[in-house]
């Protein structure tokens, strides 16, 4: 009987020697096999680098000490021959700078469409859709004694000069009759296609009132207005007509 017991358990050991050591083998074996296989690499989704582009700032703070600024400012007047009755000229793309307030042009003109009723589109980053061309626009830093009316006609003023047509000082006064000139129904019109934003609040002005330094400015759509003024004769300004809403030439004799 103690036989058997005996013989039983030698087998036993004999079992538990051999499970051991295939275990010890196959435990080598899975380890010589990572080693020459390498690391398991995990399907990890990429990272996307999205590149942030810089944006060009123009700072009317340097307008008078900055000699690349001021290269930049004359190059884009000259272009425009508007030389003495803006400021600086900012471009769609860049950042305005005006005293401690800095803020993307785009934002100014998203704000500007909102207010004529035009829809602005955005991408799900909150950047606006593009919908037109890179344009430029004029900017006159208002002062304290300035008045919308002046500042028009000091624009239309510089503009006709660069024509070569020298508009009069009373230009815009009415005629005797107490009728509108037609320099004077550009100058009420040119209020309806130009901006006064505050710069310091971020937001459409409506008026020069409560004028802060370096607080509020016009704004000027370069192309919008060149394309205007491009089509009147001035030699016909007498027959320019404006309804409150719309600018037309009477072109009947």
């Amino acid at each position: 009987m103690h036989k058997k017991n005996a013989a039983i358990s030698n087998k036993i050991v004999v079992i538990t020697i051999i499970c051991a050591i295939f275990a010890v083998i196959g435990t080598a074996g899975l380890f010589l096999m990572r080693k020459a296989t390498g690391p398991v690499e995990k399907n990890l989704p990429k990272k996307a680098h999205v590149p942030i582009q810089s944006q060009v700032v123009i700072d009317y703070n340097k307008l008078e000490k900055d000699k690349e600024i001021q290269i930049l400012t004359q190059e884009r007047k000259i272009k425009y021959g508007v030389e003495k009755s803006v400021d600086i000229i900012v471009k769609s793309d860049e950042l305005l700078k005006i005293g401690d307030s800095i803020v993307p042009m785009q934002e100014i003109l998203d704000k500007i469409r909102i207010k004529s009723g035009d829809i602005v589109e955005k991408d799900i980053e909150g950047a606006t859709l593009p919908d037109d061309r890179i344009r430029a626009f004029g900017i006159y830093v208002v002062k304290p004694e300035d008045n919308i009316w002046n500042i028009h006609f000091k624009f239309l003023k510089d503009y006709f000069d660069h024509k070569g047509i020298a508009l009069a000082p009373l230009a815009d006064e009415p005629d005797k009759k107490g009728f509108s000139s037609g320099i004077g129904k550009i100058l009420k019109f040119s209020e309806k296609i130009v901006t006064i934003y505050n710069i310091k609040e971020n937001k459409i002005a409506v008026d020069l009132n409560l004028i802060y330094p370096l607080s509020k400015v016009v704004v000027y759509n370069m192309d919008q207005i060149f394309a205007l003024l491009g089509r009147i004769d001035y030699n016909n300004a007498n027959r320019i007509h404006f309804d409150g809403e719309t600018l037309w030439i009477n072109i009947d004799h």
